[in-house]
């Protein structure tokens, strides 16, 4: 098997392996120093991210239990609730 005779660090990952409650502002979400984050949203309402890319961009309108495939470092604002970042 793969994992186990490789560095799974070094693997791409299609399944989160870990999560963590994101508070929005300007602090950089733990961990995505290389690698951006998918997020959960538990609670409807909005999101202004900075992606992986470091383009800033805000999801409008995303519905409680959300979950959305995009890589991003940090949640600068959010009416939304319950967010959790994917590792």
């Amino acid at each position: 098997m793969i994992g186990t005779t490789l560095n799974q660090a070094n693997e791409i990952r299609l399944f989160a392996h870990d999560a963590a409650t994101v508070t929005p502002g300007a602090t950089q979400i733990t961990g995505t120093t290389q690698r951006g984050v998918c997020l959960y949203v538990g609670g409807a309402g909005d999101l202004t991210v900075t992606m992986e890319s470091g383009n800033s961009v805000t999801f409008t309108a995303v519905p409680a239990g959300t979950f959305l495939p995009i890589l991003v470092t940090h949640v600068t604002a959010a009416t939304a609730t319950a967010i959790l970042a994917l590792y």
